[in-house]
């Protein structure tokens, strides 16, 4: 099997192949990535290996992209503590690195007297998971944060650490990085089988046998297949179906917060947030289903949705709808994350982390390293990794087509190709020939926001598959 996105010419990369790596990586979503990016740390051999053809192209792609402070994970729970942890780590990680972040805080709002009731348990919660920002807020207050809330609301809990960010630049940085580093990166990889011997193990994969001294299982949705494969049976994944609404950037005016229900038992529930790219998000469903590629979108969860939505934001509904979309969350029917570690096996499993991996990614990284070592890896002196800057594509920063400074030395960044998005000819060229470049529009949108906007590409999309097939050739 030939490693791509190599520097090594073709025999080499032959011969490299015929080689055991000290650690693989399965699953490359946002979690996967940033194992392999703190892997990429030591002088380890390594590879991160994905069954799709992009980064992120699973749960990570389809997510409501909030940087959670922890405020109300189960205390005590390796969830909170990672999540607490990640925050953080994250948060520096994208400031250096240029990933869209805005702290917009959050609301969880109070509609009846039941709920109004539970805002100050969830405030002492809050401090039992370490933080203490939170504050109890009553309905006049709450009005004048949010003028555009609709009429009952009672009061809310206001946590002012919660945060947007971009779920797409994240866990692309982080592979870009590892693989910068000198980590393999296969996509279009799936696992078959694994056979553990002695001397490790050996990945049947789509793409030829694969042979490695550890291995750690980040595969999301079917992070219970593969640990079926080493002989477990401690969890199983049922898919989690969650759509959501995606509304017009001049619905951006309406939203001030993330507006949050009270949790229930099936998680946050159905909420209002704006975007780093200047919509506004209204959902997701939580519905368990059995098939983990079904992220089409129905008319009953859309239906619920609007429901949902007139009552916290009326106004949003006389928006124009830019996308719907639906993601699958890894639901395992526990309360927490299922990472384990098998020193027997050198294997480590990342199991069942929800929506929360975005944030508990790094954070998760770390923790999985020090499980790697107790299953025998000897990782050797850590090295700094090359720096990584990610493209803005955030409204709340400098877009390129807002920079004066890069049209000057470039004019292409003010040849503006996707008029909804404002995405340049520069962008897309720069997303095009970058370190991991994508493989689909799909995935040249996610890199650019090209096809992104209020006319899904009606406009500029033959222009840009143009770009995108000239670059493949």
């Amino acid at each position: 099997m030939t490693p791509t996105l190599t520097t090594a010419g073709p025999l080499a990369r032959e011969r490299e192949a015929q080689d055991i790596y000290d650690v693989t990586v399965v699953g490359a979503g946002v979690v996967g990535a940033a194992i392999a990016r703190e892997l990429a740390r030591h002088p380890l051999r390594t590879a991160l290996l994905d069954a799709s053809d992009d980064i992120g192209n699973g749960t990570s792609k389809a997510n409501t992209a909030i940087l959670h402070t922890g405020f109300d994970a189960v205390p005590g729970s390796l969830e909170a503590r990672l999540v607490r942890e990640g925050h953080d780590l994250l948060a520096a990680y994208a400031a250096e690195s240029g990933i869209p972040v805005e702290r917009v805080g959050a609301l969880l709002v109070a509609w009846d007297e039941d709920q109004l009731a539970a805002l100050p348990e969830l405030r002492a919660k809050a401090g039992r998971n370490g933080y203490h920002d939170s504050r109890l807020i009553g309905a006049d207050e709450l009005r004048a944060l949010e003028p555009n809330l609709g009429s009952g609301a009672l009061g809310a809990l206001h946590v002012p650490g919660e945060s947007i960010i971009c779920p797409w630049t994240t866990p692309l940085a982080f592979a870009t990085q590892a693989v910068r580093a000198g980590v393999h990166l296969h996509l279009n990889c799936r696992v078959r089988d694994v056979v553990t011997d002695a001397g490790g193990h050996t990945l049947t994969t789509s793409r030829g046998p694969l042979r490695t001294r550890h291995l750690v299982n980040a595969a999301g949705l079917y992070a219970d297949e593969i640990d079926r494969l080493l002989g477990h049976d401690v969890f199983t994944v049922t898919p989690r179906r969650g759509q959501l609404v995606v509304f017009d950037k001049a619905a951006r005016d309406l939203v001030g917060h993330i507006l949050l229900p009270v949790p229930g038992p099936a998680g946050k529930g159905v909420l209002v947030a704006p975007t780093v790219f200047g919509n506004v998000l209204l959902g997701p469903t939580a519905e368990d289903i059995d098939d983990r590629t079904d992220t089409g979108s129905t008319a009953e969860g859309l239906n619920l949705l609007r429901e949902k939505g007139r009552r916290i934001v009326p106004e949003l509904l006389d928006e124009e709808v830019t996308a719907v979309y639906a993601g699958l969350r890894a639901a395992t029917g526990q309360d927490d994350y299922r990472i384990q570690e098998y020193p027997g096996l050198r294997y480590v499993a990342v199991g069942g982390i929800r929506s929360t991996g975005l944030t508990a990614s790094m954070a998760i990284a770390r923790h999985v390293m020090a499980l790697l070592e107790e299953t025998g890896l000897r990782t050797g002196e850590p090295r700094p990794l090359p720096p990584v800057t990610m493209p803005g594509l955030g409204e709340a920063g400098e877009r390129p087509y807002r920079s004066a400074g890069m049209i000057a030395r470039d004019p292409a960044y003010g040849t503006v190709v996707c008029h909804c998005e404002q995405a340049t000819l520069g962008e897309i060229r720069d997303a095009l020939a970058s370190t991991i470049p994508p493989r689909s529009l799909d995935g040249l949108r996610r890199r650019t926001r090209a096809r992104g906007g209020r006319c899904q590409g009606f406009h500029c999309g033959a222009a840009v598959r143009a770009l995108f097939e000239e670059a493949r050739r």
